[in-house]
């Protein structure tokens, strides 16, 4: 059963098209994620299927319930993180869990057990006394989280919710969302790293407001036209430099001391790199074929498609 559905979903904003006729399904229990860099079109597409915005083409469908039409059914089945969600600093982290159950119109009978309930769940019942501004990032975000489902909701939506958060934090904070996997709760998550991309069941890829793949994250890594080569060298920096100004038919990237260069040609590509990196100078170490990450898919995807989602 698909608790989430579109059909050419499409949203203008005057001449500038920030989503541009997206259709996609997600599953009951789902882990699904959307990834994209900054500007991609991830929060637009989020608040379209949490009816906050209205299409200006196509239709999308929440619980089986038309994001337009039913909107504030929608929004009652569903909870919600945006970036900036709306936390009050001047309340303790129990009085903002508090203030959401009232929003969400939670009977007073049993709160209090749901509420503790909630913030053991997320490592937050020590701090329930701390006031909301003097937690730490991640403490923020898991706070938000403790909020969003303080009404017990079917699907939830969170847009970017680990930005900006420290490792460790973003770490428990998907150990939180497997746990409400496990109660079989639909989660929608956009986010712009591409390792947390890894851990979903299904992900999409989204680029000037268009989808350029859908899949399991081993589909979308099959999408990747030819192979990646690794390139070790000495000043990891000029060497990327040096590989993009001279490959200019392959896709480079700079991956901490390493450089990956997608290539339709691995078997003739060592000598021409060769030949790059000692014009530039610089001495190359090794080269070596590696199975591609879901950023170098990105990558190389999106120089296939540069021009992709634009308006038409």
């Amino acid at each position: 059963m698909d608790v989430i559905r579109t059909e050419n979903l499409t949203r203008d904003f005057g001449d500038v098209r920030a989503v541009n006729r997206v259709s996609l399904s997600v599953g009951e229990g789902e882990l699904f994620g959307l990834v994209g860099p900054d500007g991609a079109g991830k929060t637009t597409l989020m608040r379209l299927l949490t009816a906050i915005l209205d299409p200006t083409e196509g239709d999308a469908w929440v619980i089986g319930r038309h994001s337009v039409r039913e909107a504030e059914a929608i929004k009652d089945s569903i909870g919600y993180m945006s970036q900036r969600f709306g936390l009050y600093p001047d309340l303790t982290v129990l009085e903002n869990v508090n203030f959401y159950a009232d929003i969400y119109g939670v009977p007073r009978r049993g709160r209090m057990e749901k509420v503790e309930r909630l913030l053991a769940f997320s490592n937050l019942f020590p701090f329930k006394k701390r006031l909301a501004g003097n937690l730490s990032g991640g403490m923020k975000q898991k706070l938000g989280l403790a909020c969003a489902l303080i009404h017990t909701p079917k699907v939830l939506f969170l847009d970017e919710p680990t930005n900006g958060v420290d490792p460790v934090s973003r770490r428990d904070f998907w150990r939180i969302l497997y746990q409400l996997l496990r109660e079989r709760v639909t989660i929608f998550v956009s986010t712009a790293y591409l390792d947390e991309a890894e851990r979903c069941a299904r992900l999409a890829l989204i680029h000037r407001g268009a989808l350029l793949a859908t899949g399991t994250p081993e589909q979308v890594k099959k999408l990747m036209p030819g192979a990646i080569l690794e390139v070790r060298a000495e000043s990891p920096r000029e060497a990327s430099v040096a590989l993009r100004s001279a490959l200019v038919e392959c896709s480079v990237g700079l991956f901490g001391d390493r450089v990956h260069v997608a290539t339709r040609d691995p078997a003739g590509m060592e000598p021409a790199i060769n030949a790059a990196l000692r014009g530039a100078g610089l001495q190359l170490r090794s080269v070596r074929r590696i199975a591609p990450t879901l950023e170098d898919v990105f990558v190389s995807v999106l120089a296939e498609n540069p021009a992709r989602g634009r308006n038409e």
